[in-house]
Order: structure tokens, then sequence, then C-alpha cells
């Protein structure tokens, strides 16, 4: 595949990494001082989007409209998901996106779905979330953390949302706590927990380097391919979620 990297930081050095290794070629990269709509992408097999909320839908209805499919990786853009549906069905567009490319992750979000269900009826244990994160970040909570509270309040309704709070103590009872941090040369770590007067059940997932991230994106744009639809991992790794 020949590659259009939107976004060209750290992310993007590490999927060009990957792409080079599994015989792709980057023939196009896009860092912050070019415009997407000014580069010719006419040679590029797919684009991968790694840059800010308020840039990611502009690129995925751009490359919608001249038949790029694209991988997005970047998150907190969701709440104007309807608009790149109608676009993806009514151009007949390809879009696979994720909160989180990394399998391991992927993988987390079944466990963790799975655990809202078996503690539901356990209303003792109070549950919550905390996301790390490195300080370059520039959304919180995470992507990936507001996609395991999701899956929380599919599941367990006992919750009705999710909160972003420093103290989940003052947290209201049918609301689910979301801790966020930012601290130096943390690539990501998110923990999952319930607790009660007795006891603590957690679960944690510790990325050690970008690399999960960076493969799973590469991993997704092999698996796109020619198809035509709007794909999240869960499709890629056949997860049933």
């Amino acid at each position: 595949m020949k590659i259009a990297l939107i976004g060209y930081g750290k992310m993007g050095k590490a999927i060009e990494s990957y792409a080079v290794q599994r015989g792709h070629e980057v023939a196009v990269k896009i860092d912050s001082s070019t415009l997407l709509k000014d580069t010719d992408l006419s040679q590029c097999d797919i684009a991968i989007e790694f840059t800010r909320p308020e840039l990611a839908v502009d690129h995925i209805l751009h490359c919608i409209s001249i038949g790029i499919p694209i991988v997005v990786g970047t998150t907190a853009w969701k709440e104007r998901l309807n608009e790149v549906e109608a676009a993806v069905s009514q151009q007949k567009g390809s879009v696979l996106y994720a909160s989180n490319f990394s399998i391991g992750v992927n993988l987390f979000f079944a466990i963790n779905k799975e655990l809202a269900r078996i503690m539901a009826p356990y209303k003792e244990y109070k549950a919550s979330i905390e996301e790390i994160h490195h300080t370059q970040k520039v959304d919180a909570p995470s992507g990936t953390a507001v996609t395991i509270a999701e899956g929380i309040l599919e599941e367990n309704k006992n919750y009705t949302h999710w909160e972003l709070t420093h103290d989940p103590s003052k947290v209201e009872e049918q609301n689910l706590a979301v801790i966020a941090k930012r601290e130096d040369s943390v690539p990501g770590t998110h923990l999952v927990q319930y607790t009660s007067d007795i006891d603590t059940i957690s679960f944690e997932h510790v990325a050690h380097n970008r690399d999960g991230f960076a493969l799973g994106a590469v991993i997704a744009a092999e698996w796109l391919g020619n198809k035509k639809g709007l794909f999240t991992m869960h499709d890629v790794l056949k997860i049933n979620l």
C-alpha cells in the first residue's frame, strides 16, 4: 500500500516505522505546516489520520470526497459521527475509526463489558475509571477511557452518565467517575475499579510504548483495503461487543 500519513508527530513516525517494516510505502506525510486540502493524495491507496479533534472530521470528509479510504486514530470528535455516517453512506466512503488501535486494549474493552455485566447486580460496588497519559495529550478523558465508560454504562444500568472528576467520592451515585491524569512520558494507562466497604476489584491496561497503537493502525489499514462502509477495530479483530 501507498499510505498518506495525516499527522506526522510521534505517533505518525511510529506508524511509518511499522508500515515500512510490513512492506508498505509512506507516500505522503502531512504535518501541522501543511493543509490536507492542498495536498495531492492521488498516488495514495489509503490515509491514516492522527491529528487533533477539531481537525479530524474535516480530514475524514475530505478523504471520503476524493475516494481515499481513511483510518482515524484521533479521538473526541464523535459528536459529529452522524455527519461522517451520512457522508460514508451518500458517497460510498471507507472509514475505520477507533478510540485505540492496540489489540490488547480492544481485548480489554471486551473484558470490561463482561465484568460490568457481572458486577451490575452488586450495587455495593462503586465503579470508577482512571486514565493516565503523557502531558502532550490534548483531550481528557482519553477516547479509550470514554469507550471503557460507555461499555460499563451499556452493561450496568446502575449508572446513567460518566462524569470527569478529581474526586470520585463527590460524584452522584448514578454517575460513573472518570479520573484523568497527565504525567510526563506515560504512553497510556487505564484502570477500572469496583470498590465496596469490604474490598476492591480492579483490572488495568498499561501501554509500555506507542508500538501497540501504531502497529494496530497499520493492521487496520491493511484490513480496510477496498471495503466500503464505516468500521471500527472490533470489525478488524472480530470481537463481539
